[in-house]
């Protein structure tokens, strides 16, 4: 009997022993292909020799220093890499344990940069729905999954919602890519004329949407239509790269192929590939020197930010990133997998659509192509495909969908950046017969 509280109570799930790869192995020695990174964190796969090299060398040298004393060389080192490789205009990192601490520590952020400035009448944030941020309070408000914040909405402060940019849902047949990405972009600037031109904090968004809605990417110049119209109104741009972000789409950061720079932006996720729990936010200038002229102050913390083995973890990754040339990999083996995963399921009765940008990939399922129409959620499709996959020895990450015609069940692929063509060919044929064995389940039920 577990004394686990675990994420579904009434399941068995197998014991994880071990990890090389592209692979992870349970208790009973089957090994599984880890197509999903985990939940996308995963990226030099399990074992990196560098990486542990690091981590242990770190453990040698200094545990844990409270960053209310000490700095250390390790965070230092790391937020100097990462400001090196950050769009131009970001200039300072905030180093925490993971996405959703980001997510908290980047609205506290949004609304204190405000106070510095003497604008205490701004407070509303606008995110968009089929969105998600995290689950403490403040992400999970900003975030527009609805199934996760029904149950906790009384303890949520107020945010507002508008529809994401997702093409296969909400584009009009007729209309062109940049036609949809204005329309879809004109609905902030309605938001925050509703709410009072200067009553609004920010607009957070996730580059490239991740589990929620399955790596949906903007469509045309959707971001650069959205970076206008917050500095139109002095809006800050909170741009979500937790999960999307640091090399899954093909550069370090998703919006770099946007031609667009937030004022803040948070990574996790791949930033320590799963070798310690660590995440940071990225400030502008703009932010920083108005907290730097002001109280000189940022009203926040936790006890484990910048833990020195987190920062040991992350710098490791990004510099095996970066000697090992991974992102060329990515977009490389990215094409690879869009091509396959095209070729064996573009034509399936109950695929609707294959989309995302690099390794970082969803795939939509109908239960009817023509219509788009959804499966029932009572079905728990996902759930399926899930079983089906596990059972075939591949673990991907999939998610429900809803009923209100704006999105289908889903599947989720974020592979590590070291996979091949021989390792996507046996992603694509697994996924591509859990999703005919989990469909045709539903059919004869």
């Amino acid at each position: 009997m577990t004394r686990i509280l675990h994420r579904t109570i009434h399941s068995s799930m197998p014991v994880a022993v071990g990890g090389k790869g592209i692979e992870l192995f349970d208790a009973a020695g089957k090994a599984y292909i880890d197509a999903s990174g985990g939940a996308a964190v995963w990226c030099l796969g399990h074992g990196h020799p560098a990486v542990l090299a690091a981590l242990h060398e770190q453990l040698d040298r200094l545990a844990y220093a409270h960053t209310g004393f000490f700095t250390s060389e390790t965070a230092e080192a790391l937020a100097d890499l990462l400001i090196e490789d950050s769009p131009a205009g970001l200039s300072h990192v905030y180093l925490v344990s993971g996405g959703s601490e980001a997510v908290e520590a980047a609205l506290k952020m949004a609304r204190q940069y405000f106070v510095e400035k003497g604008e205490l009448q701004r407070r509303h944030i606008i995110a968009r729905r089929q969105s998600y941020h995290g689950n403490t309070l403040g992400a999970l408000a900003a975030g527009g999954n609805e199934w996760r914040r029904a149950q906790f909405k009384p303890l949520l402060i107020e945010t507002h919602h508008i529809d994401p940019c997702y093409a296969y849902r909400l584009q009009e047949q007729d209309e062109s890519d940049e036609a949809y990405a204005v329309r879809a972009a004109q609905q902030l600037e309605d938001k925050i004329v509703e709410l009072g031109a200067d009553q609004v904090i920010a607009f957070v968004a996730e580059t490239v949407v991740g589990a929620t809605a399955g790596a949906v990417p903007p469509v045309a110049d959707y971001l650069k239509h959205i970076r206008s119209i917050c500095d139109r109104y002095g809006v800050l741009l909170i741009l979500d790269e937790v999960m999307c972000g640091m090399g899954r789409t093909g550069t370090l950061h998703a919006c770099e192929q946007d031609g667009v720079t937030p004022d803040l932006m948070t990574i996790a996720k791949g930033l320590g590939g799963g070798y310690q729990p660590v995440g940071a936010v990225l400030l502008s200038e703009k932010v920083f020197d108005a907290f730097s002229n002001g109280s000189g102050f940022f009203q926040h913390g936790h006890t484990y930010m910048g833990h020195p083995m987190a920062a040991a973890a992350g710098l490791a990754v990004q510099q095996v990133i970066r000697r090992e040339n991974l992102l060329a990999n990515v977009t490389a083996m990215g094409a690879e997998l869009d091509r396959q995963l095209t070729e064996r399921l573009g034509n399936h009765h109950h695929v609707g659509d294959i989309r995302g940008r690099g390794l970082f990939r969803g795939v939509e399922l109908v239960a009817d192509r023509a219509s788009k129409r959804p499966f029932d959620p009572k079905l728990k499709l996902n759930g399926l495909i899930k079983k089906e996959a596990m059972a075939r020895g591949l673990m991907v990450y999939p998610m429900g969908g809803t009923l209100d015609g704006r999105l289908g069940d889903h599947v989720l692929l974020a592979p590590p950046f070291i996979v091949d063509r021989d390792d996507i060919g046996r992603i694509v044929e697994r996924l591509g017969d859990a999703i005919d064995a989990a469909t045709s389940t539903l059919a004869n039920t």
